[in-house]
């Protein structure tokens, strides 16, 4: 498990939450054009380019929702930060390594934790 006690200071986890989340609206603010319906008219394009737009088109939808979903997450953390139980894993109570934390603060889980789930 991890080999520190302490996690980033909350001001620098609050920052990379607020990063994660300028990151997050970008990308469904850049993207919201991509869920438009595909047209359906085969003399302006062929039935496979159709089948191309409409498998694009519900891979954007996935990605939007797991957008949103990270969103969702970034909110949690917020509201989880001053918890003496923040930064502990859910699965082993153990410390999440402070890097790890960094990187994504609103991971649950330690490395180790994280790998036996996968």
């Amino acid at each position: 498990m991890a080999n520190s006690t302490s996690h980033p200071p909350p001001q620098q986890l609050a920052a990379r939450l607020d990063e994660l989340e300028t990151q997050t609206r970008a990308y469904l603010a850049d993207s919201v054009s991509a869920d438009d319906a595909v047209e359906l008219d085969q003399t302006r394009q062929g039935r496979l380019s159709r089948m191309d737009a409409m498998q694009a088109q519900a891979m954007s939808k996935a990605a939007r929702n797991r957008a949103n979903q990270a969103l969702q997450r970034i909110a949690g953390t917020r509201k989880r930060l001053g918890s003496p139980d923040f930064g502990l894993c859910t699965d082993c109570d153990e410390p999440i390594a402070p890097a790890r934390l960094l990187h994504d603060p609103t991971t649950l889980r330690c490395l180790d934790c994280a790998a036996a789930r996968e």
